[in-house]
């Protein structure tokens, strides 16, 4: 069994389909103390270290950033508190006068893995575009802005989001080295 470690209910239930009929999945809403750094994969991998030592079981925590090329990479890993604070209908008053080719952007999850033989990381990023206004009501987060090949991740269902997210590209990639690592 793997915990994932969350308090985003959305971002569990994206794991769990991951993991269908192969391996069982829990959740658990568990705080951390967030460290301050511009890497997803060192925020993802010090949040697997406190919650490991509190928890005491295989889990998985995530980390993802926002880097939007005209704002010069921010909101980055502080993209969960801009959502919180500024929304995306801040991101987007950010960027009324940015130009569409200007518009670049890329979304990057580290998935943390830890159990009793430590820490593995695994990265997947998907770049995109921020559109200049909200499309879609599926998803969460950021989806109604961030478009990728003319769609956003809020208009995608979720098998279509799943097959080109970043977190997707980083489950796959989890995934794979479990079932190997794990001879599931």
């Amino acid at each position: 069994m793997i915990t994932v470690v969350t308090g985003n209910k959305n971002k569990a239930a994206e794991v769990a389909a991951f993991f269908n009929g192969v391996e069982e999945v829990a959740h658990i809403s568990f705080e951390t103390i967030e460290p301050q750094s511009d890497s997803v994969s060192e925020v993802a991998e010090e949040k697997a270290r406190q919650a490991y030592s509190a928890l005491k079981r295989p889990l998985i925590v995530d980390d993802t950033g926002l880097f939007i090329e005209a704002l010069k990479g921010f909101p980055g890993v502080y993209a969960a508190y801009v959502l919180d604070t500024v929304g995306n209908s801040g991101i987007l008053k950010l960027m009324e006068n940015v130009s569409e080719e200007n518009r670049k952007a890329y979304f990057m999850t580290s998935i943390a893995f830890a159990d009793e033989d430590g820490i593995h990381t695994f990265e997947g990023r998907v770049d995109g575009t921020i559109a200049c206004k909200p499309r879609g009501d599926l998803g969460f987060g950021y989806d109604p802005i961030f478009e990728v090949s003319g769609k956003t991740l809020a208009e995608m269902d979720m098998s279509e989001k799943n097959s080109i997210s970043h977190r997707a590209r980083a489950l796959m990639i989890f995934r794979d080295w479990y079932l190997a690592e794990k001879q599931i």
